[in-house]
């Protein structure tokens, strides 16, 4: 215990830290600019922050603390010391607080009246400002050259972009556009008016309204402080409380204003003679309730469909299966993850017996030992992106397993470049070499799994040389990668990459199986850990989004289930499995599936072979697609209902860490828009009379009743930080599941299969294309080609070809080429990179023009999981 006195007062601490950070969290005033708390190393620029330790004038960020330490923050030395530094400031500022938008806000002016700090020498000679950046400027006449945004950049954003640099006896950031990644995380912090957003909306922080609630984009769902004026949503600022940490992506930070975007669907629509006209809510649900009993009267209750949606809340989902379950009378309900993760959940489920992230995100920064396969984390999760690389600038060591060279590949201990579609050859040579030379955990393997054997037989013909050939890498550097993931705890992340493909579940079993061999599942900073993409897919599958899974992960098929949820919706329920959407697709186009509900997913993008999902859409009888944006999908629609964003209601989402988050209303509704949640509540009780819900929580607390893992959450027990599933009843929540308690006692070990996944090349279609995603647009682009400076950054489709295979084509960057599959051609922009691997080339999706998915496969599917082909795509390239 140390004994410390602090202005007169004493204090026990049980452990040493730095004396500003004990001095904060006692909530002593006093002033600082560079110090933050996430940093390794304090800097000690400002020196605002001295105190008096001992007697003695000292730093209190670079000072720890000691016991019988005596420390005095208002002593007339301390306070002397502070005016002067300040009198220094601010004699070196472009003070024009009358119109800086950072008056209310900025430190340098508080601390200024605070201590009665006037400037008195003339105004100083400014410098341009550096306004570059889509989203940000960087005024340097308004520096005090604290470094925060030097330090938070090159330790937790790690993208190195600013550097400090001197003129004219100034200190002050130089940006270089190059490396920064616009995440805005140095605006966020920075303590004056030097780095700031660009708004076209002037605002002062004493005329908004903050609220807190859960970011749209990816799964990682980062908290985010939002400024509302005029119920317009201004600013986001990142929570440092939450998992995220204070960090936030560009999107995050930046691309908010499609809330409020004038293309938003105000009004339920109607198709007549092939134009959309307006007509009230009551219209909607009357034409809707009678087509869908119609359609079921002439052809039973399977001839109608749903898609729910990973964009929308719990609630949302939960009512959605609902709806189809027990109004409509079809277990054909399923969602977007059938594209994306349906095999991570067949997969894990099989081995481990949970089909979610068994470890949470805060432990990524303390992590020893890192394997990335098939994910691009710095573009496509980019908060944990950032927290990987951290890991690796704390020493953690990294290995990449991917057919394209990302970001974090050049930092790599080791880059595995394989072959597109090997990754099972990769993962089962893994194996061979720890089981071989015995750098398994061998009394994990006694205790905890079973088939060892079976699979050490299985895996056996994977030597080096062999994998080396499937997988076009040296065997030397798979012995290399096999060694460090063994060599002590380590960690799993995988993402689309090993999922999207005919072989997805036996990738995932295969990977489950190398984390069980050496131990690494059960124990924090382990685990197997699927990176989701939407900001609910998770919870979208949690809640039984799935055509043979309830709620809970409860099986369809399973009598004493069905019983279960019978008694609970007071219902007689389906007894037969429904179609996965890969499978209503298929349906829809022979004719036996007549009508779909759409809710949130714009399948005429997200689909692959987009030709024949056309034909299959407009083969229905009845198509209502529910949004928030006129759509390609909802162009189709006989009716169009408009929901809300994630702004305008309230719920929750569940992140790819398994954490249930508060999603809060912040601004109204536009036109006459309703909460999905409402949507489906109404139409429920407008066909059937059931009783309607008045609030989301009350839907929670059905859940909460109903589904194992959601046990204890109530929206008060997550109302801050949020929990992570499975809860106990007292509220308790888990940060990483455990062998016995949440995972099976006893995994499998699973034996996998040999063939690379995809289509095969020919003479006629000599390439392979892989598609993905990039950092400045999401998913489809719905919601991110609506911000302008995005669109600057990532305008448009493209194709990464290697240069080798440019040399064959004559082709050079920005040159217009067309890309033929058997499914279809389209038009798209060359760019000419060694990211990829010669005769492979990468295709983003989130593109309407360009859209590489008139070109994928959506017949050949994964046979556990029903997941298309998505990576491994035979065409041609040819040059316009």
């Amino acid at each position: 215990m140390i004994q410390v006195t602090i202005d007169g007062d004493l204090y026990t601490f049980e452990n040493s830290s730095s004396v500003i950070d004990v001095l904060t969290s006692l909530k002593i005033d006093f002033p600082y600019f560079c110090h933050d708390f996430r940093l390794d190393k304090n800097y000690g620029l400002c020196g605002l922050c001295a105190v008096l330790i001992n007697g003695q004038l000292q730093k209190s960020c670079q000072t720890n603390i000691e016991d019988k330490m005596i420390i005095d923050t208002k002593n007339d030395l301390v306070i002397e010391n502070r005016k002067k530094l300040l009198q220094s400031y601010i004699n070196n500022h472009h003070v024009d607080c009358l119109v800086c938008p950072k008056t209310g806000e900025c430190k340098l002016q508080n601390y200024c009246y605070q201590y009665s700090i006037e400037r008195n020498i003339p105004e100083i000679d400014l410098v341009s400002i550096d306004s570059s950046n889509q989203f940000y400027y960087l005024d340097t006449n308004k520096c005090v050259g604290c470094g925060r945004c030097h330090n938070i950049c090159s330790t937790l954003q790690c993208s190195h972009a600013i550097k400090m640099v001197q003129t004219n006896g100034r200190r002050h950031p130089i940006i270089n556009q190059e490396l920064c990644v616009s995440c805005g995380n140095c605006v966020s912090f920075c303590p004056v008016g030097a780095l700031m957003p660009k708004s076209k909306i002037k605002y002062r922080d004493f005329e908004t309204k903050k609220y807190t609630t859960t970011c749209t984009y990816c799964a990682v769902g980062c908290q985010i402080h939002f400024k509302v004026k005029d119920n317009i949503i201004v600013e986001a600022n990142p929570s440092f409380e939450a998992h995220n940490n204070g960090l936030l992506c560009v999107k995050g930070k930046f691309a908010f204003s499609f809330v409020n975007h004038p293309d938003r669907l105000k009004t339920p629509l109607l198709k007549k003679d092939g134009n959309f006209v307006p007509i009230s809510w009551d219209d909607a649900y009357s034409i809707i309730s009678s087509k869908f009993k119609d359609i079921k009267s002439k052809y039973g209750v399977d001839s109608i469909g749903g898609y729910a949606s990973a964009k929308c809340t719990n609630e949302e989902n939960y009512l959605f299966q609902k709806f189809m379950r027990t109004i409509i009378g079809t277990n054909n309900v399923d969602h977007c993850a059938r594209y994306c993760h349906a095999s991570t959940g067949v997969g894990l489920d099989a081995t481990i017996g949970e089909s979610a992230m068994t470890n949470s995100i805060h432990e990524i920064i303390d992590n020893k030992i890192i394997f990335i396969i098939g994910a691009n984390p710095r573009e496509n999760h980019p908060v944990i992106g950032s927290m990987i690389k951290r890991a690796k600038q704390r020493g953690g060591k990294l290995i990449i397993a991917d057919p394209r060279k990302i970001d974090l590949s050049e930092i790599a201990d080791v880059y595995l470049q394989i072959n597109l579609g090997s990754n099972v050859p990769l993962i089962n040579g893994l194996i061979n070499i720890i089981i071989n030379e015995e750098l398994y955990n061998k009394t994990f393997v006694e205790t905890h799994t079973k088939d060892f054997e079976k699979l050490k037989k299985s895996t056996s013909k994977y030597t080096p040389d062999f994998v080396s050939n499937l997988c076009g890498i040296d065997s030397e550097t798979l012995k290399s990668a096999a060694r460090l993931y063994s060599s002590d705890k380590a960690a799993i992340y995988f993402a689309m990459g090993i999922t999207q493909h005919t072989d997805s579940t036996d990738n995932i079993m295969a990977l489950a199986s190398l984390a069980l061999i050496c131990g690494n599942i059960g124990e924090k900073n382990t685990g197997i850990n699927p990176l989701r993409g939407h900001n609910n897919v998770q919870g979208a599958g949690d809640l039984g989004c799935y055509p043979n899974f309830y709620p809970g992960g409860k099986k369809v098929a399973l009598k004493k289930n069905r019983n279960f949820f019978e008694k609970a919706w007071n219902t007689t329920l389906n007894p037969n499995p429904g179609l996965p959407s890969t499978k209503m697709i298929e349906a829809a186009k022979n004719g036996d599936l007549k009508a779909l509900y759409i809710m949130g997913e714009n399948s005429m993008r997200s689909d692959p072979d987009l030709n024949n999902v056309k034909i299959a859409l407009d083969n229905l009888e009845f198509l209502v697609v529910q949004d928030i944006f006129m759509t390609e999908t909802s162009k189709l629609a006989d009716i169009i209902l408009p929901g809300v964003s994630f702004a305008e209601k309230d719920g929750t989402f569940t992140n790819t860490e398994r954490r249930i988050q508060r999603v809060r209303k912040i601004v109204n509704s536009i036109g006459d828009a309703k909460p999905d949640w409402k949507i489906i509540s109404e139409l429920s009780n407008f066909m059937s009379g059931t009783q309607i819900y008045s609030h989301p929580k009350e839907i929670m607390k059905e859940i909460s009743e109903l589904v194992t893992s959601y046990k204890g959450i109530t929206y008060d027990r997550i109302d801050s930080l949020g929990l992570q599933w499975p809860v106990l009843e007292d509220g308790q929540d888990t940060k990483f599941l455990t062998i016995g308690n949440n995972l099976n006692n006893i995994c499998n070990l699973a034996g996998t299969c040999d063939l690379n996944s995809g289509e095969i090349t020919s003479p006629e279609f000599p390439y392979y294309m892989t598609t993905g995603r990039n950092l400045y647009q999401f998913h489809t682009g719905t919601l991110t080609e609506r911000i302008p400076g995005l669109n600057v950054y990532a305008p448009e489709s493209y194709i990464q070809i290697h240069p080798n295979d440019s040399k064959k084509l004559n082709l050079i960057t920005g040159d217009k080429v067309k890309i033929i599959s058997n499914r279809g051609n389209i038009i798209t922009t060359v760019q000419v990179t060694n990211e990829v691997k010669e005769n492979i080339c990468f295709m983003p999706i989130h593109y309407l023009e360009g859209n590489p998915n008139y070109l994928t496969d959506g017949k050949d599917l994964d046979p556990k999981a029903k997941i298309p082909e998505f990576k491994t795509t035979a065409v041609r390239i040819e040059k316009i």
